[in-house]
């Protein structure tokens, strides 16, 4: 079943998501691709196969900063869809790949008339504020480096060692500003 290469997904028990598997689709996402926007009411869920998720705070200024990054591992939209709240970030697709994408009231009724789904999504949402707040306390605590190199790690245990990506985009994500005279560390080897 395709839906269990989301690894939250996988962990439902597998007649529950054999009774859940009408209600998703597999959606292909592409680079850049906006799933919400601030504000804007959360109407579709999305449990990824590849690819991440980029939740974005956009600054005074036309700076932004990346508060969370949601691959395979885990799931966007389910809090905000189980309580029928807005999205509190931009969010983008930062690298592209495939999900499971289930319309934002289904997933509250779903997880209504199944404990064990209720339980999961709660669950990753929690995981998900611990890895908001440690971003947040890095941003606070650490040097431009320390924190590539984290975002480095983490965007690798998501895609592998290819990371499509540019110093731009990593300052960018990183919120800090590169400037011709502000080199940023940024190599990256795939060692082997």
């Amino acid at each position: 079943m395709p839906h269990r290469a989301n690894f939250l997904l996988n962990r439902l028990p597998p007649a529950l998501l054999k009774e859940l598997a009408p209600h998703f689709s597999i959606l292909r996402l592409q680079h850049g691709q906006v799933l919400a926007e601030t504000h804007q009411r959360v109407q579709k869920v999305y449990f990824p196969h590849s690819g991440i998720i980029s939740c974005v705070v956009e600054l005074r200024g036309g700076g932004a900063i990346e508060t969370g990054m949601i691959g395979k591992d885990g799931a966007w939209g389910a809090s905000q869809a189980l309580d029928g709240k807005v999205s509190l970030n931009h969010v983008v697709m930062q690298v592209p790949g495939t999900a499971s994408v289930i319309d934002s009231d289904h997933i509250r009724i779903l997880a209504t008339e199944h404990p064990a789904l209720r339980s999961l999504l709660v669950q990753y949402e929690q995981f998900f504020l611990a890895q908001v707040q440690q971003s947040a306390a890095c941003n606070a605590a650490h040097t431009v480096e320390a924190r590539a190199c984290k975002w480095l790690l983490r965007m690798h245990d998501l895609v592998g060692p290819d990371l499509p990506l540019t110093h731009d985009f990593l300052a960018q994500m990183m919120g800090v500003r590169r400037t011709p005279s502000q080199k940023l560390l940024v190599n990256y080897r795939r060692r082997g």
